[in-house]
């Protein structure tokens, strides 16, 4: 598990690459949360990626800065929290500061403390963490104190190291996002085919087998 101070990993790691493809490099990697409730842990499988000024979907759309998206200018691995229905949304920003691209992780499939999730979100099942308000529901991060936290310091983070290989990784238009502008088709959704906590897989897609993955 990397520790939560190798702050240069995510700068390694998220920066000098487009957020396109970080957007599918961290499919199979850990989210991690030493929270209060206790270790939570999940593959993500799920994302989306937001290209700052040019995207017509993204809050930084024609350079657009508040103190509400502010963490959006932060540097690469900087947690971005925001509200949308009631539910945090979570986000990690992917390049030097100023410019203001990050990634959504909307789903995640469970690993530590998946009795600490289905105790906070009150069910069990695929649907435990099939979607960016149920992930974080599950992961018990309800307000945004964790937002414009770094995430090589901060008790939530992506453990860049190790992790699992999807077989497949689809591409598709992002969902429920702003359709001012030009982008809102533009394939910028990613995730691990065949993983049923992918939120909105239909059963007859899910691969109950391997969920996706290599090797398993």
């Amino acid at each position: 598990m990397i520790h939560p101070s190798k702050a240069a990993l995510y700068r390694d790691f998220f920066n000098h690459r487009p957020t396109e493809e970080i957007a599918r490099a961290i499919l199979g990697k850990q989210l991690v949360y030493h929270s209060p409730q206790g270790i939570m842990s999940g593959y993500i499988v799920e994302t989306e990626a937001y290209l700052g000024e040019r995207d017509s979907t993204a809050h930084a759309y024609q350079g657009r800065r508040t103190p509400a998206n502010e963490a959006l200018y932060g540097p690469p691995g900087t947690i971005y929290i925001f509200t949308l229905r009631g539910y945090m949304m979570l986000n990690v920003i992917t390049q030097n500061p100023n410019t203001p691209q990050g990634i959504l992780i909307r789903a995640a499939e469970p690993d530590c403390g998946r009795e600490i999730m289905e105790r906070n979100r009150g069910i069990t099942g695929f649907g435990l963490t099939s979607g960016p308000g149920r992930l974080t529901q599950a992961f018990g991060i309800l307000d945004k104190s964790l937002n414009l936290k770094p995430m090589g310091t901060a008790p939530l983070f992506i453990e860049l190291e190790g992790g699992r290989e999807p077989e497949h990784i689809v591409a598709s238009p992002r969902i429920g996002v702003s359709r001012r502008g030009n982008s809102t088709y533009d394939p910028y959704r990613f995730f691990v085919g065949g993983n049923p906590y992918v939120s909105g897989m239909k059963k007859r897609d899910m691969n109950l087998k391997t969920y996706g993955w290599r090797n398993i």
